[in-house]
């Protein structure tokens, strides 16, 4: 029995499935029940764009980043092969695009065919390199890893575990802007209705990144000139819209392998190049115009970096995770991926919109009405792949010896004009029985006094000692009165600040007073 290997096409179809079914999987171990002994963080560290960006704005090379060195020397030998082989969301435009089968082989040719729109993904690239460069970390924006990753987190699985009950998230949590993600990765896909891997082709700033680096690929598609009858067959299923039916285009080549199986002349071959091969095309863009992009990110950022920001202005409600960095060097590592509010086991990690400015767009906060910061979990630094959140032990993160103070979020403060006790004479004494601290940051002073009746009433008045609150916002999730909470947090005493204090001084040691 004569037995017949699988082309790469095949070839290429398993690698997908396998890498996406990785995706989906690591994806879904990553909570605080499952993950244990996973790197839920794959997929980020094997991204380039992420590594050199990082590179660009902190000075230093994640250690987790090491995998995305490999990809950019395997991409140097085979080409761009991550997009149509690794990429969940390349993957996905992929499948999503399979509609354009149906339509007559003129058509799909044409769809097929490269544009030079194809060009404005440089561009997209040049805009996150140089702002990267001043300092400011906005590659998670477009990132299709992150992009697909937060996607996922806080709009699609979300909404899949709400109607089907599959236990991904043990609370079924709301995500704060959950829609606006939704509705940006659901233009994503449905873009390929337009044209087919109109992401990848069109917009993607790794897809650009791998593709200047295949420019230089040892291996490619190679087309026997002599061979060729000129059908354009080769076109039909085409996913980068490179040209294998004239002079290929190796930037633009997913390595989708498709040209091979539908070439009815066998002119088509992966691998180096042989005697009577075509020529290959260098990238196509405009030097100038690439030029003009550079310039006015340049002068753009800047003024952006320098607006009212979280990097300039302390926000008092933009309260980051435990472990996290100085606003400042946080800005120049998050990839606003959303891993850590994945693990968060209460859900309080959600992803801010303008809190902290447009350059903390998407990154993660504490929102306290709708979690808070589980006591002894240290989570989210486990997931963080760029060290935007270090990691921290159980013991650093509560002040436990040899640690001398634990770790600070912020510092809770209650409204008088709505808790209970301070406001209406009704007893209240919720937010001091689930303090975690000890001994408790907030304690109550009894008071009798006489209400509208003429009845002798005891309350309990709360009050917080601030050296001992740490912010973990249980409070202001568990306080009993509707709306707005009668105590909260604030950023303010946070331990990654020096500045971020209650009190302002214009010396050590001397009050403020103006």
């Amino acid at each position: 029995m004569k037995i017949t290997l699988p082309g790469l096409r095949s070839i290429r179809r398993l690698y997908a499935l396998f890498f996406l079914a990785l995706f989906f999987f690591l994806l879904i171990i990553a909570d605080f029940r499952r993950m244990q002994g996973f790197n839920v963080r794959l997929f980020l560290e094997l991204d380039p764009l992420v590594a050199i960006g990082g590179l660009l704005t902190s000075q230093t090379l994640y250690k987790g980043m090491i995998f995305s060195v490999i990809m950019v020397v395997l991409t140097l030998f085979f080409g761009r092969f991550f997009c149509s082989w690794m990429c969940p969301l390349g993957i996905m435009n992929q499948i999503v695009g399979l509609g354009a089968g149906g339509l007559r082989p003129s058509q799909r040719q044409g769809l097929n065919a490269y544009r030079k729109i194809f060009r404005f993904k440089y561009h997209v690239l040049v805009v996150f390199l140089v702002v990267a460069a001043w300092g400011g970390l906005q590659v998670g924006l477009l990132d299709p890893i992150a992009l697909v990753f937060r996607s996922m987190v806080v709009s699609v699985l979300p909404a899949v575990d709400g109607v089907m009950g599959l236990g991904i998230y043990p609370n079924g949590p709301v995500f704060h802007g959950g829609l606006v993600v939704a509705v940006v990765f659901l233009a994503v896909l449905l873009a390929n209705r337009y044209l087919p891997r109109f992401w990848c082709r069109v917009v993607c700033p790794l897809g650009a990144l791998l593709g200047v680096l295949s420019r230089w690929s040892v291996f490619g598609i190679q087309r026997d000139v002599e061979k060729c009858t000129g059908c354009n067959k080769c076109l039909l299923s085409c996913q980068g819209g490179c040209e294998p039916n004239g002079a290929w285009r190796p930037s633009e080549c997913h390595l989708c392998m498709n040209c091979l199986e539908h070439c009815p002349e066998g002119a088509l071959h992966y691998g180096l190049p042989k005697k009577g091969s075509s020529v290959h095309q260098p990238l196509d863009f405009h030097r100038r115009r690439l030029l003009e992009t550079a310039v006015g990110s340049v002068v753009l950022f800047p003024v952006m970096r320098h607006s009212v920001s979280a990097t300039t202005v302390d926000f008092p409600m933009l309260i980051r995770p435990p472990g996290s960095l100085t606003e400042e060097d946080f800005a120049k590592r998050c990839i606003k991926c959303a891993a850590c509010m994945r693990v968060c086991p209460t859900h309080v990690l959600q992803p801010a919109l303008l809190e902290g400015g447009f350059e903390g767009l998407w990154t993660p906060m504490l929102i306290n009405r709708m979690g808070y910061c589980e006591h002894h979990c240290v989570l989210c630094g486990l997931a963080c792949p760029t060290g935007a959140i270090r990691r921290l032990s159980v013991d650093e993160k509560i002040g436990r010896p040899p640690f001398v103070e634990p770790i600070r979020l912020g510092t809770a403060f209650f409204d008088r004009g709505r808790c209970l006790p301070w406001a209406m004479d009704i007893p209240c004494i919720v937010c001091e029985e689930v303090c975690p601290t000890s001994p408790k940051a907030i304690w109550y002073r009894p008071i009798t006094i006489t209400n509208r009746d003429g009845h002798a009433v005891t309350l309990k008045q709360p009050f917080v000692k601030p050296d001992l609150c740490i912010g973990c916002g249980i409070c202001e999730n568990k306080c009993p009165v509707g709306g707005k909470a009668a105590i909260r947090v604030s950023s303010v005493g946070e331990s990654r600040s020096s500045t971020n204090r209650m009190l302002l001084t214009t010396h050590p040691g001397t009050p403020f007073s103006g």
